[in-house]
């Protein structure tokens, strides 16, 4: 007799930032359906196609299930199996060997974006380790956002969707097809359902775009142009919120002054918005009462987000909208052990002063290191050498800018070590790769750490393979080899017991809850002001001087000079069958999406005689990739959108499978950086288009 299906409620995860409460049915200690939990509180039922294929991610025949030793030279994909004991003993002993000759801080600790409680692990294990250089994502994806809200208004700046709002302002972001850190489309339609109006700034004519009363098509590199003119309306309307303006907010009179040079007739010609279509929008954001401001990853992509967030902050305050119900908040922590304790930052008091982005004037509070100083230190040796790289959740080759760059330095690094559920083009560079139990196979806490006030339990459902350990087993057992053990559990769960102490749950307690979510707390700045200098929004810097920063945003030119060679721009949208450059191993998602393909308006097709299907070469003047063209008009003739994260698993492992061939990141550089997040252009590229004739 078969055995029934079990259902255990968990949260989906490692396919966005996750959120989605779910169902998963199992039978036999193998998962046989996964559906929407309608007691979700930021799903309600709802879920995506990839989280209900997610579990097809652990039953693939080429999945990784031992550890393995790299034998023969780097990336010829030639390897051995090797025992826990080993891999680990190996790894640490070649950190060791590098902390001896050069300093901790010779050993970079890597990761992509936070996807659990693995994320804190690291940094963690990168501090007992001495090292102050934790290498990561966040010059591009969330950071920006997060920091220059810190520096404008004392806090990250959440876009409120579980609250009544009047109007929702979507600048560069489609929850409706791939989702912001705790904001589910689900969120959104709700939302709409309620007749909110809804403002949409996007260079495609996204799902979202066609439901707003007003989308905004800008020119792509122009949205601080655009944003600084909202201000103008705004201001010179006297459209503002007069009250807060003038008892919360530090610098309104130069930064009124300043705007002036932004009217929508000079910011059309840069932006290709008219001037009727700024107005309306800009009235219609300062009208609602309260409005929301949906921030999406891709205004952090150009060298110019200090000034596109510190405009869209400013624009935030003077209407009034922060920290209200329906506005943008501070969302709070639930009552669990703070980030600072957890990672244990007590043990680095000098991390600040001897990262290796400290050198090159990254911004106060962002506390990793964007990888194109990372890369400089391994190539260059500036601002000291760095010779070793630990990386988890996270693929470099494709994911970062400049792909042949990053190719460059990890040959060259004496040793690499990467945690893995499969062989990746960065991988298969490493010495050792460790095999993980996934999404599913472990316990786990989600949204820790990522400023939107929750938690979310995320129970085993499922036994892993026998060899494959959760990231955080594998980093408790190699901290124990490399830095005092008292600092490590002898089970690493212990570590989720940890950070809901001062909540008074155990683990299994919090599972029963599902989630914990901070206090709203609204307004608080009417008793204790804003944590800034001034303790006031400040719309100038007071720290502009000391930190070298700009104390008012503005906009001075595009992120990559226009040039008659390269008569399109490029940009990028990510995909709703992906997490980036994840899972084009899973059969099911890639039966959805099985190309790279780039979106091309059908006049700039015709021009260049490419049809619908065709294999075309994409160049910058970096580098050249084929894609295969899908003609839409969702985006303008002079603009063109390629898919990102491409490489190809059913390639060979000693051409770290096709790794150059349709990347993205082939087109892009770090000749050029934004000096606050080291954040680089990854859209806004000059580039051509041709078809491909091979």
């Amino acid at each position: 007799m078969a055995e029934e299906i079990r259902w255990v409620k968990t949260h989906c995860a490692r396919m966005d930032h996750g959120g989605c409460s779910l169902l998963v049915g199992v039978r036999n200690n193998k998962i046989v359906q996964v559906k929407g939990d309608p007691q979700g509180y930021l799903n309600a039922g709802y879920t995506c196609y990839k989280g209900r294929v997610s579990p097809e991610r652990l039953t693939h025949p080429d999945r990784l299930c031992y550890p393995l030793k790299r034998v023969g030279k780097r990336g010829e994909g030639k390897w051995e199996r090797i025992s826990w004991d080993e891999a680990l003993n190996i790894t640490a002993e070649n950190l060791l060997q590098i902390k001896e000759k050069y300093g901790s801080q010779a050993v970079g600790f890597g990761v992509g974006m936070p996807k659990g409680l693995e994320h804190f692990i690291l940094i963690r294990l990168a501090n007992v380790f001495g090292s102050p250089n934790v290498v990561a994502s966040q010059d591009i994806c969330h950071a920006p956002r997060e920091v220059t809200g810190l520096h404008t208004c004392g806090f990250y700046p959440v876009a409120d969707l579980h609250n009544p709002t009047e109007l929702i302002l979507s600048w560069g972001s489609n929850v409706l097809s791939t989702n912001e850190e705790g904001q589910i489309g689900n969120l959104m339609l709700q939302q709409l359902k309620k007749r909110v109006r809804l403002v949409v700034v996007d260079p495609r004519r996204t799902e979202l775009a066609e439901r707003a009363e007003v989308w905004l098509q800008l020119k792509p590199g122009t949205e601080q142009a655009l944003a600084m003119s909202f201000l103008h309306v705004i201001i010179e309307e006297s459209l503002y919120d007069k009250a807060f303006v003038e008892e919360y907010t530090y610098g309104f009179e130069d930064l009124a002054q300043h705007i002036k040079q932004y009217s929508p007739e000079v910011v059309a010609e840069i932006t290709w918005v008219s001037p009727d279509l700024i107005r309306k929008a800009a009235r219609l954001y300062a009208a609602a009462k309260p409005a929301a401001l949906q921030w999406g990853n891709a205004i952090e992509h150009s060298v110019n987000v200090f000034d596109s967030t510190r405009a869209l902050v400013c624009l935030m305050a003077i209407t009034g909208n922060l920290e209200v119900s329906g506005g943008n908040i501070n969302a709070h922590d639930p009552n669990i052990m703070g980030m600072g304790e957890f990672v244990r930052a007590d043990l680095i008091p000098d991390k600040r002063k001897e990262m290796i982005g400290t050198y090159n004037s990254t911004i106060p509070w962002l506390m990793t290191v964007p990888p194109a100083y990372f890369r400089q230190a391994v190539l260059e040796g500036y601002p000291y050498p760095v010779r070793g790289y630990y990386g988890i959740c996270t693929n470099p080759m494709v994911a970062w800018a400049d792909s042949q760059y990053t190719y460059d330095a990890f040959m060259k690094l004496d040793f690499i070590a990467m945690n893995e559920i499969f062989m990746t083009p960065t991988a298969s560079l490493a010495d050792i790769v460790f095999p993980v139990a996934h999404q599913y196979e472990m316990n786990d806490i989600g949204h820790y750490g990522i400023g939107h006030g929750m938690i979310f339990a995320r129970p085993k459902v499922v036994d892993p393979p026998e060899e494959c350990w959760p990231d955080i087993k594998i980093m408790n057992e190699l901290g124990k080899r490399v830095s005092p053990t008292e600092y490590w559990h002898d089970d690493f769960e212990q570590f989720l017991e940890d950070l809901l102490r001062p909540a008074g749950l155990s683990y299994s307690e919090f599972v029963e809850k599902g989630y914990l979510k901070g206090p709203d707390l609204f307004e608080s700045y009417k008793e204790k002001g804003f944590r800034t200098p001034t303790a006031k929004v400040e719309l100038k810097l007071s720290t502009a001087d000391k930190y070298k920063l700009k104390p008012l945003p503005e906009f001075t030119a595009l992120p990559e000079d226009e040039d008659a060679d390269y008569p399109l721009i490029l940009i990028s949208a990510k995909s709703r069958y992906y997490l980036l450059s994840s899972y084009r191993w899973v059969e099911k998602l890639r039966q959805k999406r099985p190309h790279p393909t780039v979106e091309i308006h059908p006049e700039t097709a015709a021009a260049y005689g490419i049809s619908d299907g065709d294999s075309v070469i994409i160049e910058t003047k970096y580098g050249q990739i084929e894609q295969i063209a899908r003609v839409t008009d969702i985006v303008h003739p002079r603009v063109i959108s390629a898919a990102l994260g491409w490489w190809f698993p059913e390639g060979e492992a000693e051409e770290q499978f096709e790794w150059r061939k349709s990347n993205f990141n082939m087109l892009t550089s770090v000749g050029k950086l934004g000096q606050e997040f080291g954040t680089p252009n990854l859209k806004n590229l000059p580039c051509k288009i041709r078809r491909n004739h091979n």
